[in-house]
């Protein structure tokens, strides 16, 4: 599969970084490892952007360059924001499955509901689930289609739930939930073909790139170095690794 316009060739990343792990014969990385460290790189990552964004969130000083710094990671982060209206998957109870309707669910942003009978959609408030008894007993906080809110909570059978107060009913041309969120970037895929003298070349069928910002390769590249080093014990590669990381580094700063 040809990469989309916003997405990182995994071959090319690939061929990155064979050419320097082979430039001093550091020895040859296989597709089955590579696709390993490919999807922890890439989730390493990922991940790095919530703990960046409140890094940045916290700092004080140039507030213009801080506040230039969390817009770049917003825009990084948009790539995978996904907006969902729910209405036949909502059970009577209020319930979501999160697992069978969100399996890529990386983070909640915001759950929202549609009571036709309120002619507003209303922004619910995620409580916890041991605050759920005074909710429901206080006449200032209990359930009201004004104040929706829900928990988050597992159930018997180990699903990740959420359950909406005042239920909706269910029924999509009365109630409707909706739910912002952010999904997991999807486990990159390098498709080997074997030819005629044996070795392995790069086909599309079956392959999967990366899904992160297109500024991200360099950095692929090096995490997926370093995981390699480590894994391999080969302090050589990771020599290799942190001067790419260093010019990279450099480069950011120019």
């Amino acid at each position: 599969m040809a990469a989309a316009p916003n997405d990182i060739s995994i071959d090319t990343v690939y061929q990155r970084v064979l050419a320097l792990a082979n430039k001093e014969q550091r020895g040859y990385i296989p597709p089955v490892k590579f696709n390993l460290f490919a999807n922890q790189a890439q989730m390493d990552i990922f991940e790095q952007y919530f703990h960046d964004r409140s890094q940045f969130g916290r700092r004080n000083g140039n507030q213009t360059k801080i506040a230039d710094s969390i817009d770049i990671i917003e825009e990084k982060i948009s790539l995978f924001q996904i907006h969902f209206d729910l209405a036949d998957v909502v059970g009577s109870n209020g319930d979501i499955n999160l697992n069978n309707d969100f399996p890529n669910l990386y983070r909640l942003t915001q759950v929202r509901v549609d009571y036709q009978t309120e002619n507003k959609i209303k922004k619910a408030e995620e409580i916890q689930i041991t605050q759920l008894d005074s909710y429901l007993s206080s006449s200032l906080l209990g359930e009201t289609k004004k104040f929706p809110f829900y928990i988050r909570y597992s159930s018997s059978s180990g699903d990740d739930r959420l359950r909406i107060y005042p239920h909706p009913s269910g029924d999509s041309s009365i109630d409707k939930v909706v739910v912002d969120y952010i999904r997991k970037p999807n486990t990159v895929n390098w498709n080997g073909i074997l030819v005629g003298d044996g070795s392995l070349v790069y086909g599309a069928n079956g392959t999967v790139d990366f899904e992160l910002h297109p500024s991200e390769e360099t950095k692929l590249v090096i995490k997926i170095l370093q995981l390699a080093a480590i894994a391999m014990k080969d302090p050589g590669l990771l020599s290799i690794a942190s001067q790419e990381d260093i010019k990279n580094i450099q480069q950011e700063k120019q």
